[in-house]
């Protein structure tokens, strides 16, 4: 009989259907899966030999975080691109950053955004894309974390390193070799979908191939989609409609598909999300930065399931989705001035429940469940950040912080406990991170101008 593990005497927030919750309550684990769960006074006679008691008095434990947009190799970059205008910060810094990375750079790169999200309560997170997914399927697998793969895929565009300049037939190849290699790896937590970057860098024909691909490999499609008033405007003049028009034209709308940002969304275009049942990651941070403010309770209301993201380093400085959901509250309670909008239980549900359904992996994770992973996040509300717990639910979204994310499980197994990093040594990753990424903006010929004047 394999080892037990009881968490008992803490708040549990299952985020299943029914939203129930235990002031008092308990989870049982064996090996990577949930088998019971349910008050305290009624699991604690589960202890045996064979099961660890941990108490977790004064605590709340919450299912995983589920982060549906991240560019995990662009962790290194962070500091490159603050306070530049759109064509700067990607032509003259992001752009120069990524395509002068090695692969070793990407795994590095990867580690750290990996140590950052688990230190946030995240155990599940979609990849956005970079070049290299080799690395990152080898730092996912160390890290213990559970993750969506795809590679950045471009087939045109202006103003593209040299070495991103490819064609269809071998962006699309390079991807299958990718499924083949990592979809189903490190015990089943990685997973491998089809990317696209933009409707600027994705011809049509690839856009129509690989929504075939997806579809004969039951993958899902990551593509940013109407970031942008001018992506709009270049869609419109290059194929004739806007880009979700488009999009639907070609036919690639569907389940499967994941839109990130959908800042410059149409009523009509919102209603068509929810008639093909799009599911969009919106990034917050990201989008206030410099993109705009998404339709997002609007969206909602429609039927759209929506998620959250923090996309990349350069792009919102913060790889916590902590962040996120307290600024996707206040951002649109400000926008539409109306304080009710995208309440606590809501922004919960999009890192949770919801963030599983937009990743299609809702039959596994998103909630606490007898039958799911043991993917679960132990809070630690004892903080002056957070105290008092008037509503523990509301408090779990407007006032938790990440210090207060005290321990964190993916798949059954520890990656954090009382703060420390378990799966890997968080010190040596810090170290090679500073140097590599010093290396790699030395090689892309990126200079920060100084802000002040520097007397040393």
């Amino acid at each position: 009989m394999s080892k037990r593990l009881l968490l008992l005497n803490a708040g549990v927030v299952t985020m299943n259907a029914q939203r129930h919750q235990y002031n008092d309550g308990a989870v049982l684990i064996a090996d990577d899966r949930i088998v019971k769960i349910g008050p305290s006074r009624e699991l604690v006679n589960e202890i045996d030999g064979e099961t660890e008691p941990i108490d977790l008095r004064g605590h709340w434990i919450l299912p995983g975080l589920i982060n549906t947009h991240v560019h995990t190799s662009q962790q290194l970059g962070r500091g490159l691109a603050d306070d530049v205008d759109l064509l700067t910060w990607l032509h003259k810094r992001v752009w120069p950053y990524e395509s002068n990375l090695s692969e070793e750079d990407s795994y590095v790169s990867t580690l750290l955004c990996g140590i950052e999200q688990i230190r946030s309560g995240v155990t599940c997170f979609a990849e956005a894309g970079g070049q290299f997914v080799n690395s990152m399927g080898r730092g996912v697998a160390e890290l213990g974390l559970r993750g969506i793969l795809t590679r950045s895929t471009m087939d045109m565009g202006e103003g593209l390193p040299s070495q991103w300049q490819e064609d269809t037939n071998a962006v699309l190849d390079v991807q299958i070799a990718n499924y083949d290699r990592w979809h189903g790896k490190a015990n089943g937590r990685i997973r491998v979908w089809f990317g696209l970057r933009t409707i600027f860098n994705n011809s049509d024909e690839l856009i129509v191939r690989t929504k075939k691909l997806a579809d004969s490999y039951g993958a899902g499609i990551h593509m940013h989609v109407a970031e942008l008033r001018e992506e709009n405007e270049f869609a419109q003049a290059t194929r004739g409609a806007a880009t979700v028009t488009h999009l639907d034209k070609l036919g690639v709308l569907d389940k499967n598909f994941l839109a990130v940002h959908s800042v410059w969304l149409t009523e009509d275009e919102i209603q068509l999300f929810a008639k093909r049942n799009v599911k969009v990651s919106h990034n917050p941070a990201a989008a206030t930065r410099v993109l705009g403010f998404a339709k997002i309770p609007e969206m909602i209301d429609a039927g759209i399931c929506v998620a959250l993201g923090t996309d990349g380093a350069p792009t919102s400085n913060r790889m916590t989705l902590i962040d996120d959901m307290w600024l996707a509250s206040l951002i649109h309670k400000g926008r539409l001035l109306d304080p009710m909008v995208m309440p606590a239980e809501q922004i919960l549900a999009m890192v949770t429940c919801d963030g599983a359904k937009a990743l299609l992996w809702e039959d596994e994770i998103g909630s606490l469940e007898v039958g799911k992973k043991a993917d679960l996040v132990v809070v630690n509300p004892n903080t002056a950040t957070m105290l008092p717990m008037h509503d523990p639910i509301a408090n779990l979204v407007y006032a938790m912080r990440e210090h207060n994310v005290e321990s964190v499980m993916c798949n059954g197994r520890w990656l954090m406990r009382d703060h420390k990093i378990l799966t890997v040594n968080e010190a040596e990753v810090l170290k090679e991170a500073v140097q590599r990424a010093k290396a790699i903006s030395q090689r892309a010929g990126i200079e920060i101008p100084n802000r002040f004047n520097i007397l040393d």
